[in-house]
């Protein structure tokens, strides 16, 4: 059971050499990943001069933050893992794959990159705001809850499925792609209710940047409660010894 594997790790766990180059993985990969994503969204703002988002629009928010999302955890992968989310890291944390510690760690590397890449862009773009997540208009608060938990559990759960799983053979090699799709699908589903933050890092740098906090809490409790869930059920039920993978032939 993963309740056993859960641990709060060693005291010196945050300041081994390797847990920093981890931690300062996940900050670059996390910066990456929001600078393009937010990055594309105020773009999107300076062309249409603030317009209402389009169709268009949100394909184009769907197609950056997949392509970021892919290079962000293929090129922190070998290091941290890739985490990118602090979603992933409670998932990895609740199915019992990192320490409590080292999960804090990852949280504030991430956090602080989001935060990095919403001042670079607004110093870049010479002050525009950035623009922080919020509920479109007719959406209630439990709406977007549960938009969140729903879109955050498939992402965790493709991360499991592709990347966590030791099961996963040459599955593993398409992680990247499999992750930055999911995200990228979940945007032109949620993207026109809630935003589609499926990460509170995410939602975190440009509340920060724009001092935005109007339902905020949302973008935190969605995504940690259906990252937990997933990374709960996999590990429970698809995670142990007896599970044989299939052959290739009968895929």
């Amino acid at each position: 059971m993963p309740i056993r594997n859960i641990a709060v790790g060693r005291p010196d766990e945050a300041t081994r050499p390797d847990a920093l180059k981890a931690a300062l993985a996940e900050f670059i990969s996390t910066m990456i990943f929001v600078f393009a994503g937010s990055g594309s969204g105020m773009a999107f703002n300076k062309l249409t001069e603030n317009g209402a988002t389009t169709p268009a629009g949100l394909v184009a928010a769907s197609l950056a933050h997949a392509f970021g999302l892919f290079v962000a955890v293929s090129v922190g992968a070998n290091i941290s893992g890739g985490h990118v989310n602090p979603a992933v890291t409670f998932g990895a944390f609740v199915g019992g794959n990192i320490t409590l510690l080292r999960g804090i760690l990852y949280w504030i590397a991430q956090l602080l990159g989001s935060v990095v890449a919403c001042l670079l862009l607004k110093f870049a773009t010479g002050g525009l705001v950035v623009p922080a997540f919020g509920l479109s208009a007719g959406v209630g608060v439990s709406n977007a809850l549960v938009f969140e938990i729903v879109m955050t559990f498939g992402l965790v759960y493709t991360v499991y499925a592709t990347a966590v799983d030791p099961k996963n053979g040459s599955l593993g090699t398409i992680a990247p792609i499999a992750i930055g799709f999911i995200v990228g699908a979940n945007i032109l589903a949620g993207g026109a209710f809630s935003g589609a933050s499926m990460n509170p890092a995410v939602a975190f740098g440009p509340a920060v940047v724009s001092w935005s906090w109007n339902n905020h809490w949302v973008y935190w409790a969605g995504p940690l409660v259906g990252g937990g869930l997933a990374g709960l059920i996999y590990e429970v039920f698809f995670i142990n010894t007896t599970h044989e993978q299939l052959p290739t032939a009968d895929y």
